[in-house]
């Protein structure tokens, strides 16, 4: 097959991640394999405006220092200035992939001869500094759609009137994200993702780890993300910090947690489920995202979303577990992450793609 993929922009959210595995794993495989995106959106005056009220200057688009299409064959295609990808941006195709409801427009208008239209969607994408009305539309277009988690197919399903959506649940790559079996830490020790994005829910979750910490005596908190801690949302005192750790390292920040704090309010899957699982670190959850259904198998805890003394609790008891019940539940989520392989989801991708365009594969 000859696959496009329209991407907005390169960056290191989960969403790029997934679509960098599936570029590298579809060129495995034997099809032509072509990305294109614009560089970074600049600012509009609106934007400017608001960084200056919150920030008190205009605070630059952010560029990540790395890409996870980095020594990858398939390297994406960068348009001259940030504009939508248009028919003479790509070659002819056999299916092209919008991968965000932006790109979802840009695909709306290409020619036939680009592909048959695919929507591979990652996030229920009505977000406050989105577009609502835009975004509710893309998801009316007569689109194929692959999503990666039930409640995101069970939307598209109920909310927009598609019964032919295809399910493809995300997995984890072992070979970048593993560790050997262990014990509890020395210190009583959770970690988190950081971000000031509100849906991340990181409120919820510092206000748990304070809590918890009142409790639980010497209890540490590890984090890494994308830009420096703000001071409207400060890190505790005492807490280990990373800033875009390096791909290569972070499965030693899940390693050295005896839980891991998966916070969101809103996720269309939760990437950091699986690799802290991979890690052999449990995960204290909130019910977005993929986390009902990896959370069920027992390597980890289910809490009611944005409760931090339902978290806090859950801290408690994990740090207070005897070492045998430590070490069942971190090899049940080890099992879990490791039982559906990027392998297994590339197949089911390929598969629903061949489906779209009427080809049988061998």
């Amino acid at each position: 097959m000859k696959i496009s993929f329209i991407l907005p922009a390169d960056n290191l959210s989960g969403g790029i991640r997934v679509i960098a595995i599936y570029a590298k794993k579809l060129k495995e495989r034997g099809h032509d394999v072509f990305i294109v995106m614009p560089p970074s959106r600049p600012r509009n005056f609106k934007e400017r405006v608001k960084s200056v009220l919150s920030w008190g200057w205009v605070k630059k688009t952010f560029e990540p220092k790395n890409s996870f299409f980095d020594g990858q064959d398939v390297r994406p295609q960068v348009l001259e200035k940030y504009r939508p990808v248009k028919d003479k941006d790509l070659p002819d195709a056999d299916v092209v992939v919008a991968t965000w409801w932006e790109t979802a427009e840009w695909v709306a208008n290409l020619s036939k001869s680009k592909g048959i239209k695919a929507y591979f969607i990652q996030g229920h994408e009505v977000f406050d500094f989105c577009p609502k009305e835009r975004v509710i539309a893309t998801y009316l277009l007569p689109f194929h759609k692959i999503t990666i988690s039930t409640w995101l197919a069970d939307l598209m399903r109920t909310r927009y009137g598609d019964p032919a959506v295809s399910l493809v649940p995300n997995s984890v790559d072992t070979e970048q994200f593993y560790a050997r079996p262990r014990g509890k830490q020395k210190e009583p020790t959770v970690g988190m993702l950081y971000s000031t994005f509100a849906w991340k829910g990181c409120d919820v979750g510092l206000k748990a780890f304070s809590l918890a910490a009142q409790k639980t005596t010497g209890l540490r908190l590890v984090a890494y993300g994308l830009r420096k801690p703000s001071a409207k949302l400060s890190l505790p005192p005492g807490s280990y910090y990373v800033q875009q750790p390096a791909q290569n390292t972070i499965k030693d920040i899940y390693a050295q947690c005896d839980a891991w704090l998966f916070t969101s309010r809103s996720e269309g899957f939760g990437l950091p489920i699986l690799e802290a699982m991979a890690c052999r670190t449990p995960v204290i959850g909130t019910p977005a995202g993929a986390a009902p259904e990896l959370l069920a198998s027992g390597g980890g805890i289910l809490v009611k979303p944005e409760d931090s003394e339902d978290m806090a609790k859950a801290i408690i008891r994990v740090c207070c577990m005897q070492e045998n019940e430590w070490e069942k539940m971190s090899e049940d989520a080890n099992k879990q992450a490791v039982k559906y392989t990027w392998d297994d989801a590339a197949k089911l991708f390929e598969r629903k793609l061949s489906e779209l365009i009427g080809i049988k594969l061998l």
